[in-house]
């Protein structure tokens, strides 16, 4: 089965990116066959942000999309969303792509299931 994420809040102040990259998480682990694609969003292209550091025992979004990605997962960013927050690819995790809202319509008419965080 092919499920879509949309994140689009910023990885910490509220919790939506941290249970949209939980619940991939547990659909990777109770289907092995799972094609997940988060596609990152708005604030929640910062969850992709090299080098972040937490405090010890904090959840870390990059870490946790190393998961996705070791899952064979794919991780998209919205480009225009990058843009807009001076990001460029060289500021971002290893494994994720800059993406497009044309290439979200094509994942999103091929998914079985979409989730919005």
């Amino acid at each position: 089965m092919k499920h879509l994420i949309l994140l689009n809040d910023p990885p910490y102040g509220t919790e939506r990116s941290f249970n949209g990259l939980r619940m991939a998480h547990a659909l990777a682990k109770n289907d092995p066959e799972a094609e997940i694609t988060v596609f990152l969003m708005a604030d929640a292209v910062l969850c992709a942000k090299a080098g972040q550091k937490t405090p010890e025992g904090f959840y870390n979004l990059e870490r946790m999309l190393r998961r996705v990605l070791s899952a064979k997962g794919r991780v998209l960013m919205c480009g225009t969303c990058m843009d807009a927050r001076g990001l460029t690819e060289s500021d971002m995790m290893e494994g994720t792509n800059r993406s497009t809202m044309d290439e979200l319509a094509q994942t999103t008419l091929t998914a079985n299931k979409v989730l919005v965080f």
